[in-house]
């Protein structure tokens, strides 16, 4: 308790709170490393999930590659960038977008693959083109999927973030590098309950972004299951 009280203690002091190694600082780093990361990926990821979903072609090469690289160690593809690139942002970004693809490109792809042929069937009988189909049916009903991709990828790299500070970088790991190389073990463990906070915080977030953009007829349907489960429990 005494630990966790110092802790507590060292997040609560001013001191913490101000100067470019203050929090708010390190906070601004690790979510502009992250964001950028998740955005650049998204970019990349959703294009080509979404395309292969619709026509259903190349799928099991695609998901075979996302799987390969989630199996990429993202410390190696960092040290491996840094090699390349040098000291700065675009090592950690690309090693952090390279983390960010994989769930996107899979969620997408299998996302489109499970709405209802014969949903897809009746809207090109109704005149519907292609891009029509995407946007109007196939991405409405896919967005639970696509959105835990996106979820799994943000909360994937706002952790692995903090691996930006072993190469000189910014952001919240920073307290864990610096904490361990110094036994200052309070700091270090006030670094992860940050990171932590801030990967809950992400999760919550984009639940509710999902919530949002999920058509209200979508949720009404899945809760009346949910609802009928309930009462038979009850009963």
């Amino acid at each position: 308790m005494d630990f966790l009280h110092r802790v507590f203690i060292w997040l609560a002091d001013p001191a913490h709170w101000h100067g470019s190694d203050g929090i708010p600082t390190r906070l601004g780093e690790h979510l502009h490393l992250s964001l950028e990361a998740v955005a650049i990926g998204a970019l990349i990821a959703l294009p080509i999930g979404i395309t292969l979903g619709h026509y259903g072609r190349f799928g099991n090469l695609a998901i075979s590659v996302s799987n390969l690289g989630r199996a990429l160690p993202s410390y190696g593809i960092l040290v491996t960038a840094f090699q390349i690139l040098g000291l700065g942002d675009a090592p950690i970004i690309l090693a952090l977008t390279a983390l960010a693809i994989p769930p996107m490109v899979t969620n997408s792809y299998v996302g489109l693959r499970e709405v209802n042929p014969d949903l897809k069937d009746a809207a090109r009988g109704m005149g519907y083109r292609e891009l029509a189909l995407v946007l109007r049916i196939e991405l409405p009903l896919a967005v639970p999927l696509i959105m835990a991709g996106i979820r799994t990828s943000a909360v994937q790299v706002v952790a692995t973030a903090t691996l930006a500070a072993a190469i000189a970088g910014g952001g919240l790991g920073r307290y864990i590098i610096d904490g361990f190389a110094q036994q200052d073990y309070v700091k270090l463990f006030a670094g992860a309950v940050l990171v932590g906070v801030l990967a809950l915080v992400t999760e919550g977030s984009l639940s509710l972004v999902e919530r949002l953009l999920v058509p209200r007829g979508i949720r009404l349907q899945k809760a009346r299951p949910a609802s009928r489960a309930t009462a038979f429990k009850t009963a």
